[in-house]
């Protein structure tokens, strides 16, 4: 048993070298690279909880842009229809005012026609009668 505590000893040691001159080291690095990798996937994951945020963001932006635009388009319609129904609105007074101006001037023809009519008619009455009395009394003499 003797002979065998040198290659104890020597094993321990070659353990404690191992340990502290490779796992050591090793371990260290690994350690690191795993804090490197958590890192590296904590900013992966930061960048893209940003990138979301900004592209929530922007579809906001949009949205808001498409509704202004609807707007500015539902605004120009209503203007337009405004326009079209006092141009209607004007055309309507203007034909009423021509309908007028035409009924009285052919009431005042038809009342010129009236007041012509009315005197020839008394003209040719007259003539009529003369005409009659002046057969009736020139067959009798």
């Amino acid at each position: 048993m003797l002979k065998a505590i040198p290659t104890v000893v020597l094993l321990l040691l070659l353990y404690w070298y191992f340990r502290v001159m490779l796992f050591g080291p090793l371990e260290k690095v690994l350690k690191q690279r795993e804090e490197l990798t958590e890192g590296a996937r904590k900013s992966a994951e930061a960048s893209l909880a940003a990138a979301e945020q900004k592209s929530r963001e922007f579809e906001k932006k949009l949205n808001e842009a498409r509704a202004e635009v609807y707007r500015e388009q539902e605004e120009t319609r209503r203007k337009w229809l405004e326009d079209q129904t006092a141009q209607i609105e004007q055309a309507r007074r203007a034909s009423e005012q021509a309908v007028h101006a035409a009924k009285q001037q052919i009431e005042a023809e038809a009342a010129a026609a009236r007041d012509n009519l009315a005197a020839t008619a008394a003209a040719l009455a007259d003539e009529i009668a003369t005409t009659i009395l002046t057969r009736k009394t020139g067959g009798r003499s």
